[in-house]
């Protein structure tokens, strides 16, 4: 594998699918050499002033639409909030594309990644069908990775009954992602604040949160590499909350209209037809739904079935959803009883306090895992009241952040002496597990970000476990109160951890080996398993550029 190449490119175009953090390497190893080039330049570019942002608000959910009606006859008490886990590709996809297609009077999207590839355009032509339908359409996407993406957002924005924002945006250098920095570089601090959220709300009435952004590889689409990643479907009582977090960043002055960034001369036929044009049939098949009859992972069919029959079956649970503010920094202001009030606020405290009050297990997913002091203090205090502690995070072979892996590696031997069963995701060994929805043979990633506490409480989003999302994104998350839920969060870990991952022991030499059962039987390596020696030495020559705060 050519670490390079997924280093140093834009999303996605290296040798595995787009990246969540690609930027990671860029933001501090280039920053330097912006800086310098700047001060000769004599300028920094600046974000337009006095640009109109009319507030909107939610739509809350009516029994005048299908989806209003759907859900209230679902729902078994007006205090619980309704769930379906969505583990698998096709079923996540089927989920959003069936509530777009049946919205009538609005759809929220938040996410921090809408690509252009297939699965984007799709989506986006669905919303403009959906507008065109007289629906009210908002959406929020970060501006970190619009460079490829910035026409059809500015074309999806020109059709009646469309708003288009962009997160913290890029004022200039727009066509790609270096170009942004360097014109932005004396104003790094802000730019490197991102919004990580995922969220997508229909008429008020039903949602889906989570891991996933929007891109093939997502959705088991992508030809090279796919991601083991997790969703929930929702409805009930959480969703007038889910959609104040909307309305709290759709608002905020840290978000731009789309048009107040990419101006153009066009006019509004002419973008809507280039739009028809790149996201018509001839670019952007429609994607292949699951057959009727199939079922997940968990055994669920389609969300899209239910909704025709009228009724959802669902795990019904009290929950609530937290969101970082939009606006401020993380890890900066007052305090209160010694505990900065910012991470009072924040997903990553209300992660932290649900697990501090474990008494007997924990169970934790995060794809990037770098616990840093205030994470292994934790993980001490749990193991010394005798918690169970288990954590499962990629390997160094399934990983897209080589430079997170370094941060992760130093914290594999403590976490191991503290007694936490450490599992290692292999890509290999995904592919061969037909049971966790892989249906190419393309390379498995671990995305799903969950953690599951004594066998009741869970928590999903969009938030990792490492630096990146404890001090620079805004994140969000479910906290669900749900014995049923959590054992159905649990046997997806479960597969995750038997049948494709390595399990992290040290050897009785004091070595790390990595086990794995297989039906020849138990395998194991002394060494970074399913990866070569160049990928190793890229490793080390990366390792002194890599300080764990800026991972």
């Amino acid at each position: 594998m050519n670490w390079g190449a997924v280093i140093v490119t834009d999303q996605g175009q290296g040798p595995g699918p787009r990246r969540n953090d690609t930027h990671r390497l860029l933001r501090w190893l280039l920053l330097g050499a912006c800086l310098a080039l700047l001060l000769l330049q004599g300028g920094c570019a600046s974000l337009p002033a006095g640009v109109l942002r009319p507030p909107t608000t939610a739509l809350r959910a009516v029994d005048t639409t299908a989806l209003g009606r759907i859900a209230k006859a679902s729902l078994p008490d007006d205090e619980l909030s309704g769930f379906r886990l969505l583990p698998t590709g096709p079923f996540a996809l089927d989920t959003r594309l069936a509530l777009v297609q049946r919205a009538e009077r609005s759809i929220d999207l938040q996410y921090y990644v809408l690509q252009n590839d297939i699965t984007g355009r799709y989506l986006m032509r669905a919303l403009r069908d959906a507008a065109q339908r007289g629906v009210r359409v908002r959406l929020l996407v970060d501006d970190l990775f619009t460079a490829d993406t910035d026409h059809l957002l500015r074309g999806l924005a020109a059709y009646p009954n469309v708003e288009v924002r962009l997160f913290n945006p890029f004022p200039a250098g727009r066509s790609q992602m270096l170009s942004r920095f360097v014109a932005s570089a004396f104003d790094f601090q802000r730019v490197n604040r991102r919004m990580h959220n995922k969220l997508m709300i229909v008429d008020g009435a039903m949602a889906v949160a989570g891991g996933r952004n929007i891109a093939d590889e997502y959705f088991m689409r992508h030809e090279q590499a796919n991601f083991v990643d997790l969703d929930a479907f929702v409805i009930g009582e959480l969703l007038p909350h889910l959609q104040d977090i909307f309305d709290t960043y759709w608002n905020n002055p840290v978000v731009f209209p789309v048009q107040a960034l990419v101006p153009t001369e066009q006019s509004p036929a002419e973008l809507q037809s280039e739009f028809d044009r790149f996201t018509g049939p001839d670019t952007t098949p429609a994607p292949v739904m699951p057959s009727a009859g199939a079922t997940d992972v968990l055994g669920y069919g389609p969300i899209s079935e239910e909704l025709s029959f009228g009724r959802l079956g669902l795990v019904w649970a009290f929950a609530t959803a937290y969101a970082d503010p939009p606006h401020r920094l993380k890890g900066m202001g007052t305090s209160y009883a010694l505990v900065p009030l910012e991470d009072v606020e924040s997903v990553g405290y209300s992660v932290r306090d649900m697990m501090r009050g474990a008494r007997r297990s924990v169970v934790l997913t995060s794809p990037y895992l770098v616990p840093g002091e205030r994470g292994m203090a934790l993980m001490a205090g749990l193991r010394e009241r005798g918690v169970e502690v288990k954590m499962l995070t990629n390997s160094l072979a399934a990983t897209d952040e080589p430079l997170v892996h370094i941060g992760y590696r130093k914290y594999r031997r403590p976490l191991l002496s503290l007694g936490v069963d450490l599992y290692e995701l292999s890509p290999v060994r995904v592919k061969r597990a037909s049971r966790l929805g892989f249906i190419t043979p393309s390379q498995g990633r671990l995305h799903a970000k969950s953690v599951v506490v004594d066998r009741s409480k869970v928590f999903i989003g969009s938030m990792n476990f490492d630096p990146r999302s404890e001090k620079h994104n805004t994140e969000m998350g479910l906290f669900i109160d749900s014995p049923p839920l959590a054992r159905e969060v649990l046997r997806l870990m479960d597969l995750d951890m038997l049948l494709a991952s390595f399990r992290v022991v040290i050897a009785q030499d004091g070595g790390l080996r990595w086990l794995a059962n297989d039906d020849e039987g138990e395998v194991s390596f002394d060494r970074e398993p399913e990866v070569d020696f160049n990928t190793r030495l890229w490793l080390e020559l990366l390792a002194p550029l890599a300080p764990e705060e800026l991972l």
